[in-house]
């Protein structure tokens, strides 16, 4: 993983994820106190122990949480049509243990929605939401803008054997002209790491640096948008 992370003094959320230890040893210690109240029920309660130990050990969901600054910049004069798809608003990433078995499910594809709802806005004269190319047609905007995430990838450190978290993002930035044409199609990466502490969840590290890379993403992207040389010479054009 490479790339660069950003500062920023808004405070990072943490994770929504539930810390699944704390309830397993919670319900354990419950059924354990209840069991000693009664020998007759030792084989029933002996077997119901043993199926909270199973069922509390599945996946973690980590949803993805944070803020995201609307960038100081100077507003480009176009006007947008913005269409995110399903798989863009829908986006899961599935991290599993070095046996095979599902370990975290990072839901990032929401955060993403916020961000460059955060970002386009402060980008472009006019930006407007869409949902589909037809949709966008209508609108007479000078472009349509459609962000793809092209590949996720997780570090962690009892797996990389580092002493912090890592996300890395790849994306596929598309812009459209409004009969569905490329004006221009580019790559685009973000990082985000953030050093592991003793008291901190794995859930809260992957929030952290996942929402470094978001912000990342937001520097990059609306930095060096019109340094694009296809995007450049569209502008020039208009």
């Amino acid at each position: 993983m490479s790339g660069s992370m950003i500062t920023s003094n808004t405070r990072n959320t943490t994770s929504k994820a539930l810390n699944s230890s704390t309830v397993k040893a919670w319900k354990i210690n419950k059924l354990r106190n209840i069991c000693g109240m009664s020998t007759k029920m030792g084989k029933k309660c002996g077997l119901a122990l043993i199926l909270i130990i199973i069922t509390s050990c599945g996946v973690s969901n980590v949803v993805i949480d944070g803020s995201f600054p609307t960038p100081n910049i100077g507003k480009l004069p176009v006007s947008v049509a913005v269409i995110y798809d399903d798989a863009l608003r829908e986006f899961v990433f599935m991290e599993y243990t070095e046996t095979g078995e599902e370990e975290f499910n990072i839901e990032i594809g929401g955060s993403h929605i916020q961000l460059f709802n955060a970002v386009l806005p402060a980008m472009f004269d006019e930006v407007v939401f869409v949902n589909t190319i037809e949709e966008a047609q209508a609108t007479g905007t000078d472009a349509i803008f459609v962000p793809v995430i092209n590949e996720f990838q997780l570090g962690l450190p009892a797996k990389t054997k580092l002493n912090f978290c890592e996300v890395w993002v790849e994306y596929n930035m598309r812009l459209l002209t409004t009969d569905g044409d490329y004006i221009a199609d580019w790559i685009v990466t973000s990082y985000g790491r953030t050093p592991n502490e003793a008291f901190r969840s794995t859930e809260a590290a992957i929030n952290d640096a996942a929402v470094i890379a978001l912000r990342s993403l937001a520097s990059n992207f609306s930095l060096n948008f019109d340094q694009v040389p296809e995007v450049r010479t569209w502008l020039s054009n208009l």
